[in-house]
């Protein structure tokens, strides 16, 4: 029965061959690798496939899955897209505004930007996991998000090695960013993705985000609130990070409640976290009453250099609602810190809130690392901990620490 099966696969993916050289990932003991089609032997006596040295025999193969590309290159007034022959998608155009429709729940689809267009925008909707590659995407929305991305299920956003994208949203619209994705977001790729959020966000996901350690660097050089601004949780193992010309926050995670619906799972026990294990964070909050980085639970750092400046009035480098941890068990731990604002008073509630390098409401523990936080703002604070402060003899802490 097997055979058969494996056989009947060949045989689609052949067929696809035949029409357009589509790709295949071949599944064997948990882990796939890609293929062309192109690439592919079939033994004639129908006993296994061969891909170079590598040969499949039937009983070690999982499954065998038909990778489909769509590609929407952007060219000024218009946009051209390429489905391939991915099953059940369909896409319209009007200018250079493209939505795609999926309704595939089988097939996996990867979709390739490129291109530039000062007046131009990409919406998806689908029911599965996909991946987008940026490849030299130059985007600028006059009419919503330049990328919303309506999928809740991971998305893995690939920035191509070499390429630099730059994307932005239109001014005064309802779009919660410049780049959405409703889904949980996974990055990874040298390349680089600069962004201007016009109306709100620069980068938003509703659910979790995940810099991978092969990121290269993310810029948002503007956003009418938060630069980046992620539901459920956010880890970093790599990349470079620089976020500065928001009006709110800088990188801001928010816990989501029972009260939304289905999706994120507010029952997970690393909702409203954050996790940073590796890559470099470059942060100034200039305007008053924000934060560099803020996070609504606990704080874990395991590496990762840190240069973030709090220069507005009432404004805070790092804010932790829970607990903060600092140690370096996946790499060395650096954070230089600067808070140069004064207080700041709430006009309405007439409540101050002083300047602060780092403001822990719950425990701060330094087991290993380096923290330096010079706190040159008039009535500044460098370390403000409201619950239990701990440092280890070999950890080194250079600031003013009230607790």
């Amino acid at each position: 029965m097997k055979r058969l099966i494996f056989t009947g696969l060949f045989l689609c993916c052949a067929f696809v061959s035949v029409l357009a050289q589509e790709q295949v990932r071949i599944f064997r003991n948990g882990s796939s690798t890609r293929f062309t089609t192109s690439e592919l032997t079939f033994l004639k006596d129908g006993t296994a496939i061969q891909v170079g040295d590598s040969v499949y025999a039937p009983m070690e193969i999982d499954s065998i899955l038909v990778v489909h590309t769509v590609t929407v290159t952007f060219a000024g007034d218009t946009a051209l897209v390429d489905l391939g022959h991915a099953p059940e998608v369909t896409a319209t155009t009007e200018g250079a505004n493209v939505n795609i429709l999926s309704t595939n729940t089988q097939h996996e689809l990867e979709f390739v930007l490129q291109g530039e267009s000062s007046h131009g925008s990409l919406t998806y909707e689908g029911p599965l996991k996909c991946k987008f590659y940026l490849n030299g995407l130059n985007l600028h929305s006059t009419k919503g998000a330049a990328i919303n991305i309506q999928c809740g299920k991971r998305i893995d956003l690939i920035l191509n090695p070499g390429t630099e994208n730059v994307i932005s949203d239109a001014a005064g619209g309802e779009q919660k960013a410049a780049f959405y994705c409703k889904g949980h977001l996974e990055v990874e790729g040298s390349g680089s993705l600069t962004v201007t959020g016009r109306s709100k966000h620069g980068i938003a996901t509703k659910e979790y985000m995940q810099l991978k350690r092969s990121t290269g660097n993310i810029t948002v050089n503007g956003a009418v609130s938060d630069a980046m601004h992620v539901g459920q949780y956010f880890q970093m193992n790599g990349g470079t990070v620089r976020l500065y010309g928001q009006g709110g926050d800088g990188l801001q995670v928010e816990q989501v409640t029972l009260d939304d619906d289905i999706t994120p799972d507010a029952t997970k026990e690393d909702n409203g976290m954050m996790f940073i294990r590796g890559g470099s964070l470059d942060i100034t909050a200039a305007n008053d009453d924000t934060k560099a980085i803020k996070v609504p639970c606990d704080l874990t750092v395991n590496g990762g250099t840190f240069t973030l400046v709090a220069s507005g009035d009432g404004s805070r480098g790092i804010q932790v609602a829970g607990n903060m941890l600092v140690d370096q068990a996946y790499s060395t731990t650096t954070m230089q810190i600067r808070a140069t604002g004064t207080t700041y008073e709430d006009e309405e509630t007439e409540d101050e809130s002083r300047c602060m390098g780092i403001k822990v409401k719950g425990n701060l523990t330094v087991n290993a690392g380096t923290i330096r936080v010079a706190n040159t703002g008039k009535y500044s604070y460098g370390i403000k901990v409201d619950g239990v402060y701990t440092k280890a003899a070999g950890a080194t802490v250079q600031a003013n620490v009230k607790n």
